[in-house]
Parts: C-alpha cells; structure tokens; sequence
C-alpha cells in the first residue's frame, strides 16, 4: 500500500528539475503567506472589525433611547451625534419599512452588521446596504410607527490598513517567487545545457567545445564531461588513421596476388584463389566501411519523404509498393539515412518478390516500416542478425556476396541517430523492420 501510495505522489509531483526547485521554494513562501494572512484576518482584522461594529450599534441605541428619553430637542440630538459620533440620523415616518436585504454572505462586514444587528435590535427591524454608496453605509431600523435612516462612513465599522496589508503581504511574495524563478533557471540552465551536448555527442554531431558553467558540482560534471569527450575523440581518430593504414597495408599484398595469379597456368585453382581473394577484398572494403568513423559528416535539415521517394525510385522495381507521407522533414546525417535505406531495400529485393514500404509520422518521431515476403528471419535470431559478420546459414544469410555487415551497419546508423531498429513477422508472411527515428 505504502508504495502506491509512493507512486501516485510522485506522478503528480513534476518531473522536470527547474519545475521541482520552484515547488521547494515557492510552496513554504505562499504557506508562510498563508498562515499570516489567516491569522492576520482571523486575531485582527475580524475581531476589530468586530468590535467597531458593535460600538457603532451601541451608539445607535444610544442615540434611540435618548430619542424616546425627550429630555432633548430631536434636531438638537441628531446634531451633536452627526458632529461628535459623525453619526447622520434621521426619523422618517414611513409604514413600508420592508425592502429586500442585499445579502452579501461573503463580505465580512456584512456578515459582522448582520450578526450584530440581529442581536441588539431584532430579527426583522433593520435593514442595511453596503453596495449603494462608495464610502457609506445605509441602515434603516424600525422603530414605533416609522424608523431611523442611518448614514455611516465605511471607515466606522472596518480598517482601512487591510488593503494596505494584503498588499504588502502580496507583493513581497511574488517578488520573491519571481526573484527565485530567475536564479532557479540561471542554475538549471547549465544542467540542460549539459545535457543537451551529452545527447548531441551521443548522435555522433560534432560540437564545439562545451565550455561548463553553473554551481561548483555542475561545473565538475561539465570537465568531466569535456575530458571524455575529448578522450573519445581522440581514440575515434586513432582508429581512423590505424584503418587508413590497414587498409594501405593490405591492399598492396591483394595487389600482387592477383597479379600472380595471372601466371598460373590451371585455370581452375586460379579462378577460385582469385574469387577467394576478391571476397576477401570486398570483406576488408566493407569492414572498413563499418568501423569508420561518422563524425565527419556535418548534420543537416533534410526532408526523410523525399529521400525514401528517391531511393525507391532508383530501383525502378515494379514489385515496390509504397505509401509515404510527404514534408517529414529530419535532422541528421542524410547520407547514412540514405545507405542504411538501401542496405535495408537491397536485402528485401534479394530475398523476396513482393515489398511494401510505409512511412509514417507520429507524435515527434518518423516510423518506417519495410514489409516483405520473403523466407524470414527466425524470431531467435533476430538480435542476432544485428551482429558484425553473423551469418545464417538459413534463409537470408545464404549468400556469398554477403559478409554479414548490412544490418549491423544499418542498426549502427539508426541508433547512432537516436533512433531504434526492429525485426517483426510480416503481414506478407517474410520480414518487417520497423525504424524509429526521433524528429
């Protein structure tokens, strides 16, 4: 139980670095903010509230008893309140006392007038208003045969700092909030710059020197980083210029061979030593092929639809059926695209009589889908396949011209891209390869 209840809250917590620093920081601010302004609102504001309004209802039955009293002038009574309590007053005598009470229960200071009122004056024996005037509150109480018409300021009954207060409280906080923001996203940035640079090298692109900034701990990441990649740089160079002069080295002796080989006088043994040699040549063209190294192509933007369109069209095979949605556009190196296509293509042409190629878009990545009807690859060998120089010795691998590097060079490419190659049955009862290649 615990660790579903573990799970759920972490798949509602944010899964970004930036998103969840901000939550550490800005949920203490606003709970901080929170707890005051309640207690605030609840030890201060209300009960002064409270209390000023219940003064005021004691000056206004201050102010009827002394009316029922007569021992003073009613013009003169009403003048000494207006001037002293700055309570304005006045008898109507008016039976339809009755109006419609504006209720406001979300307003504190109606709800503090109400509660008030109906305590020291009666259920229904007042009326007030509070939305009429800007700066005035209406209350009418009944009294014999008509009632008193009250105008009081807003200010008798509430607090004019609370403005004041939940404006401070207010932009304090999102100040805060804005200034963690920026330095949030000045300390994340390094972050998912290295990890941008990380995914780039990873693909094969070549980068600039990734210079590390950020926190101490984000710098040493970033120098690791840098020492690697330059590390591998250097060891992919290393081979680069050991194959260059392998392949230098070999071909001389191949030379020759064939050279002698001419002389031989039993044009039997010289045929097959000379097929023996060629095959030989071509697995050294083809190993050197795979093993070079793919960081001097530069990445480009290019449209994937129109270069799958090109490669199909070049066959010029009636039996290539295809269904390709146009402006897909990619980036990557376009030639590598290009020859793991055609590697894939070439395969299915020479195992099989019927091929459908898909492509098709979905969310952020392209799927290609290559669909034969040839023998197959059995479903155990499909890692296998994927093997430098492995061969079946069934089916598709049966076959002399092949040294078993097209799918590994292929699959070399694709996930060099970011992307991912796999083997399925195919409607067409041979082979599917389904490629995903990130947009």
């Amino acid at each position: 139980m615990s660790y579903g209840l573990n799970k759920y809250i972490k798949n509602l917590l944010p899964r970004r670095l930036f998103y969840r620093a901000l939550l550490i920081v800005a949920v203490p601010i606003i709970v901080l903010q929170l707890v005051i302004t309640i207690v605030f609102f609840d030890s201060l504001w209300i009960k002064t509230n409270k209390g000023m309004t219940k003064a005021l209802v004691g000056e206004m039955k201050t102010f009827m008893v002394a009316y029922d009293n007569g021992q003073y002038n009613n013009n003169d009574l009403s003048g000494l309140f207006s001037i002293y309590l700055d309570l304005n007053v006045k008898f109507k005598k008016d039976e339809f006392f009755d109006k419609p009470l504006k209720e406001r229960w979300f307003s504190p200071i109606d709800r503090t007038l109400r509660r008030e009122l109906k305590s020291n004056i009666g259920v229904n024996s007042y009326w007030f208003d509070t939305t009429s005037y800007k700066s005035l509150i209406h209350i009418n109480i009944k009294h014999n045969d008509g009632y008193f018409e009250f105008f009081i300021p807003k200010d008798r009954v509430t607090s004019t700092s609370a403005r004041l207060f939940a404006l401070w409280i207010t932009l304090p906080a999102l100040l805060m909030i804005t200034i963690a923001i920026i330095f949030l996203k000045n300390q994340t940035r390094p972050i998912v710059n290295l990890a941008k640079a990380a995914e780039r090298f990873g693909r094969g692109e070549d980068i600039d020197e990734y210079r590390p900034s950020g926190a101490m701990e984000i710098r040493q990441a970033g120098l690791e980083f840098e020492k690697m990649r330059k590390r591998i740089l250097r060891h992919l160079n290393q081979r680069s210029e050991m194959l260059s002069g392998i392949s230098h080295d070999l071909r001389t002796p191949l030379t020759r061979l064939k050279l002698q080989l001419s002389f031989i006088k039993d044009k039997d043994l010289s045929d097959k030593m000379s097929s023996d040699i060629n095959e030989m040549e071509a697995m050294l063209n083809e190993y050197l092929q795979f093993t070079s190294s793919t960081y001097s192509e530069k990445d480009e933007t290019f449209d994937i639809s129109e270069l799958t369109e090109d490669i199909i069209n070049k066959y010029n095979n009636k039996n290539i059926s295809k269904k390709i949605i146009p402006r897909v556009y990619m980036n990557g190196r376009k030639n590598l695209i290009e020859r793991s296509l055609s590697n894939l293509i070439n395969n299915s042409i020479k195992y099989a009589k019927k091929i459908d190629l898909q492509l098709s878009k979905k969310n952020n990545s392209v799927i290609i889908i290559i669909d034969d009807d040839g023998i197959g690859v059995p479903k155990d060998e499909y890692q296998n396949v994927f093997k430098p120089f492995y061969k079946i010795d069934k089916g598709r691998g049966d076959s002399k011209a092949s040294v078993g590097l097209g799918l590994s060079i292929t699959s070399d490419i694709i996930k060099s891209h970011g992307g991912n190659i796999l083997l399925e049955k195919s409607p067409l009862n041979g082979l599917r390869v389904k490629i995903f290649l990130p947009l």
